[in-house]
């Protein structure tokens, strides 16, 4: 029976006491935490010599913000799947931290559950954000391409009932592989599906779908 390697992880927050939080939390046969770092810079550093699987990254640090930090991991081409996590429901920190290619954003009254599942989805290769921040979030959000409250009835209509229970799971913040657990078809399908839902509502990635898909009603966020 083959043993599936564990995650590892390393956990950057500039308080002793979250960290050792975190390191309880994580603490499982499936994922093993290789290192605290208290700083941006020694993130850096950390993440160059231990290459973990995923990197659980605070937002506000006196030295270099989290961002800061996601921004040179990726510039450096350094492989590791970084999810923000933070005290603070702020918008403008969940779409920096997505701009700038985390894979995960949540916040840090999250469950253990909740916590060990986050780092599981991100390790696979998909993104997970906190599903209640994002509605709020999706509801919030005033960007003035996405100021139409109504859609052309021609294109709700254009919606087959398969794309619309895609495009409602896309709202929920679910991936292409849990879109494809909950329906019970392929991960190739529901991306079938998602590049035709774009192309319906004339937008050009998920997060634009949602907010358009919200903002008209079309679905419940």
């Amino acid at each position: 029976m083959d043993i599936q390697p564990k995650i590892r992880v390393l956990i950057v927050d500039d308080h002793p006491m979250v960290c050792e939080g975190l390191i309880s939390m994580l603490t499982t046969p499936e994922v093993e935490v290789v290192e605290v770092a208290y700083s941006g810079q020694r993130a850096l550093e950390k993440i160059r010599r231990l290459e973990p699987d995923v990197t659980l990254m605070d937002i506000r640090m006196p030295d270099m913000s989290g961002i800061e930090v996601l921004q040179k991991v990726r510039e450096a081409n350094l492989t590791t799947r970084v999810i923000m996590i933070t005290t603070y429901r702020n918008i403008s920190y969940l779409l920096k931290s997505l701009a700038a290619g985390a894979s995960g954003f949540i916040l840090k009254d999250i469950s253990r559950e909740e916590l060990l599942k986050t780092v599981q989805t991100v390790a696979s290769g998909a993104r997970f954000v906190d599903h209640q921040f994002l509605q709020g979030v999706l509801r919030d959000l005033d960007v003035p391409n996405y100021q139409q409250t109504e859609l052309n009835p021609e294109i709700i209509e254009s919606l087959t009932p398969r794309e619309m229970d895609v495009l409602k799971l896309i709202v929920e913040g679910l991936s292409n592989k849990a879109i494809a657990e909950v329906l019970v078809i392929s991960p190739t399908t529901v991306k079938g599906y998602v590049k035709t839902i774009l192309e319906k509502l004339h937008v050009s990635d998920r997060t634009q779908a949602a907010v358009k898909a919200i903002r008209s009603g079309l679905v419940q966020g």
